[in-house]
């Protein structure tokens, strides 16, 4: 594991002891780390943890891939929580997914 791997886990961690945060995990999309939340119920992303993601290179993934949305980082309804997904900026790329034929 990388210490850049190792830095968002703890920023997870951290991220999970916020009120507005439900949960809080590493994925991989294709190419990219993605640092994902599930807030509660009727919670946007408050300002402060957007601001902390920023200083770490999370990006919205919505403004990373340029999809248009109108939210930097909804990715959806979980239940009762909204999904948020933010780009490692600082690998963006270096992650390889495989294809079996």
């Amino acid at each position: 594991m990388t210490d850049r791997a190792d830095r968002l886990r703890e920023l997870a961690t951290d991220l999970r002891e916020h009120e507005a945060v439900a949960d809080a995990w590493l994925a991989k999309s294709f190419t990219d780390r993605l640092l994902v939340l599930d807030l509660a119920e009727g919670t946007s992303v408050p300002d402060e943890i957007r601001a902390l993601l920023n200083e770490h290179d999370c990006y919205g993934a919505n403004e990373v891939y340029e999809t248009g949305a109108a939210d930097a980082s909804f990715a959806g309804a979980v239940g009762d929580e909204t999904r948020h997904q933010f780009v490692d900026v600082q690998t963006r790329g270096d992650h390889q997914s495989y294809v079996v034929e």
